[in-house]
């Protein structure tokens, strides 16, 4: 069986957010079931060296785009034995970073022409397309209304995964109507209409085969108002052919036992873990103190995170007998919470206002909690990442949280970590002092870190699902 990725960024080419790791991960995993797997990308400046260097030119070619006659080569690269394929066109991607232009309709509506025409010049005629969030969101849409018709193209089936249903790629009819060649019909309520404009995400999921999440519960949340971002009644009426697979991570790429970054390597030994922390403690400047837990946030600080909870009983957090790392970057207003609470509290809290892939790490590594209360999030890959160190996380029982994080109960000795329901700053500060209070309990804390390594959150499971899914469409 052949299936083409297409998605706007991965590991290690692009990255912007956690879908980045899925696309740089899941394809390996679905090789070893036995399927030729293969991705296509747009070709971004950012692109490492060491890779465009590498890369070769498969196919140059003229696509058509509306009434634009515009060029488009593609390169070809295989990476721990996955082929890639990169969409060039400088005008288009020759820039800094992946999204936030003024064009980004044009772009990636290029982006999905050039997919669907690439395939006959490549030698590549998948049987599954399966496109990942927006940017890839109008492939099933030009695939029925142009594709679909031609002999080598017929037993296509198109598969799109949300991977954040916030993100929907609505920009105006007019546009869609200019670089699509579509006609009126496509452009009601029922089509790609969306908040008087139109949505690449909305074709997506009206235009694919089968659509899937990034988690059972999100799966669930995304037919409720609250979640549903204006889609709600859409998923509800789509629910037949929606399904969460909760994602996995790489562990080959994320191993204590290999990690180059850390100071000691380890598995499930505490000590060692101890000696991580130690390190952790005297290059952020913190008391070394082996005994007080020491709490992580690695995280985009943006409102989804559920960083206005911690605005509201930051004094009570850190007054708490733990001490706190905060590794990220983001909206002004939490840059400068932790900054401030870190100039206060120079002993109890470090914030490092910045991204560096090198120090998550050893966040990961030093910590003995993990934090991510957020408002709502599809599957979060922070607490698989934490549980792979043996850090344990406390979660917002939400979407993917709610489905990888088991909370730890004192009676039955179950659970890999600690959780709360309801979006409430109190809830969490009960719970993060619970936490606390329990890594004292030697017993507690070995049973649980016991839990957690009995866990399996590599890509080997989900990526069985994704493999049936494709073998129900094809067949």
């Amino acid at each position: 069986m052949k299936v083409l990725f297409a998605a706007s960024e991965a590991v290690p080419f692009a990255k912007t957010g956690g879908l980045a790791d899925v696309i740089g991960s899941l394809p390996k995993e679905l090789a070893k079931q036995g399927i030729d797997v293969r991705v296509i990308l747009p070709k971004y400046e950012d692109i490492p060296e060491t890779y465009t260097q590498a890369m070769e030119t498969v196919a140059t070619f003229t696509l058509q785009m509306g009434w634009r006659e515009l060029y488009c080569g593609i390169t070809k690269l295989e990476h721990e034995g996955i082929i890639f394929y990169f969409v060039d066109n400088e005008f288009y991607y020759n820039r800094r970073g992946c999204y936030g232009y003024g064009d980004d309709a044009e772009r990636y509506a290029f982006f999905c022409r050039a997919v669907l025409d690439s395939m006959q010049h490549i030698d590549f005629i998948p049987d599954i397309i399966h496109c990942h969030d927006w940017q890839a969101g109008m492939i099933p849409v030009l695939y029925r209304a142009h594709f679909s018709y031609q002999p080598e193209y017929a037993h296509i089936k198109t598969v799109m995964t949300i991977h954040n249903l916030k993100y929907q790629g609505v920009f105006a009819k007019e546009q869609f109507k200019d670089f699509f060649a579509l006609g009126d019909e496509h452009f009601s309520g029922y089509a790609l209409e969306q908040y008087g404009g139109a949505s690449f995400m909305k074709g997506g999921l009206l235009y694919s085969d089968f659509i899937t999440t990034v988690s059972p519960t999100y799966a669930q949340e995304i037919q409720t108002p609250f979640y549903g971002e204006y889609l709600d009644s859409l998923m509800r009426s789509q629910s037949e052919r929606l399904l969460g697979i909760v994602n996995g991570i790489d562990y080959e790429e994320f191993d204590p036992m290999n990690d180059p970054h850390l100071e000691v390597n380890y598995r499930d030994s505490i000590p060692k873990k101890q000696l991580n922390k130690v390190k952790l403690q005297e290059k952020l400047g913190l008391p070394v103190n082996k005994d007080v837990p020491l709490v992580a946030l690695v995280t985009r600080l943006v409102d989804q995170k559920g960083l206005a909870l911690m605005d509201r009983v930051i004094e009570e957090l850190i007054r708490l007998d733990a001490q706190w790392v905060i590794l990220g970057t983001g909206e002004h207003r939490f840059e400068q919470l932790f900054r401030w609470a870190a100039d206060r509290y120079p002993d109890k809290l470090s914030a490092n206002i910045t991204f560096n892939e090198g120090l998550a790490r050893q966040i990961y590594a030093g910590s003995d909690l993990f934090l991510m209360p957020s408002q709502f999030e599809p599957c979060g890959i922070g607490q698989l990442i934490a549980m792979r160190y043996r850090s344990v996380p406390i979660v917002r029982e939400t979407g993917g949280l709610k489905d990888t994080v088991q909370p730890y109960n004192e009676t039955t000795g179950e659970g890999t970590g600690f959780s709360f329901a309801h979006y409430n700053a109190h809830d969490m500060l009960y719970t993060v002092e619970r936490a606390v209070n329990l890594y004292h309990d030697e017993e507690a804390w070995n049973k649980i870190m016991a839990n957690i390594k009995k866990k399996d959150f590599s890509w080997r499971k989900s990526a069985q699902q994704y493999a049936a899914l494709y073998g129900q469409l094809v067949n």
